[in-house]
Order: C-alpha cells, then sequence, then structure tokens
C-alpha cells in the first residue's frame, strides 16, 4: 500500500461512497490517499478543528478516516496525518471517535485518549442547524507532535 496526496472532491466521494456514519466535509487543509493495487481503499480528511476552544492555530483535527478495511489501513493514515501535520508546523493533531468505536487503530497510532464529548445537538435556539450525522457520545483522542 501507499499513501498520497487527494483533492478533497476525490476524498469526499470516497467518504460519500463507502463511511457508515458520516457524510461528505466541506472545507480542509489536506486529503490523503492510500492505493492497493492501483485501487484506492482508503482516504483521510484534515482540516482546522471544529470546536472553536480546541481552534489555537497550531492544532489540527483528523475529519474523516475511511478505509475498505485492510489490514493497518487506519493505522496508515493516522500515522500519514500525524507526519504531514508536523511537517507542516502543528503541534498537536486530534479527532472524535464514537464511544462505542474501540479506537485500536488511534492506539497503535499514538494517540491518547483525552476527554469525553457527551451527546448533543449542534443546533441551538439561536442557531438552529440541521444535524447532519448521529448524535450519540464521543471520546476524543489527541496525539503531541
Amino acid at each position: 500500500m501507499n499513501l498520497y496526496p487527494i483533492t478533497l472532491k476525490q476524498a469526499n466521494e470516497f467518504v460519500t461512497a463507502h463511511h457508515r456514519h458520516h457524510r461528505a466535509v466541506v472545507g480542509q487543509k489536506f486529503s490523503i490517499g492510500l492505493q492497493e493495487n492501483g485501487e484506492l481503499v482508503g482516504v483521510a480528511i484534515c482540516g482546522r478543528p471544529i470546536a472553536r476552544m480546541a481552534d489555537d492555530g497550531l492544532s489540527l483535527e483528523i475529519y474523516r478516516v475511511c478505509t475498505l478495511g485492510g489490514k493497518n489501513a487506519c493505522s496508515m493514515l493516522y500515522g500519514a496525518c500525524s507526519r504531514a501535520a508536523k511537517a507542516m508546523g502543528y503541534t498537536k493533531i486530534i479527532t472524535y471517535t464514537f464511544e462505542d468505536e474501540i479506537g485500536s487503530s488511534l492506539l497503535a497510532s499514538n494517540f491518547d485518549l483525552v476527554g469525553h464529548v457527551s451527546a448533543r445537538s449542534w443546533s441551538c435556539p439561536s442557531r438552529k442547524r440541521e444535524d447532519k450525522s448521529e448524535i450519540k457520545a464521543k471520546h476524543k483522542w489527541g496525539r503531541t507532535l
């Protein structure tokens, strides 16, 4: 398997076709593709942290990792995101998983479980929003680069 840069459009098309519970994203800093025998088998999409308090200018969030399930594919993408972020000058990288997801690939990629986020809607009385994904409790993972 080999890693290579891909466009947001390519990554979003893969996520739309293969991710089990998330949709495509609107923006990014960069996306990485994972290829095996000439076929795209995984993607990762990274950008500014969505939570305002986490957006300190030196932190990067992995928005999506999606694979066809190949051995070590997720770990390869998490590692590649971390190396790219470090090369770009970021000092920390974060991501989230649903509470019922184990996070084995994150542990294998030297991420630490750093917090818990309660289930809540993005919509509030002052700013109505449509929830685009499941409303579930999440684990926050982080890694110092």
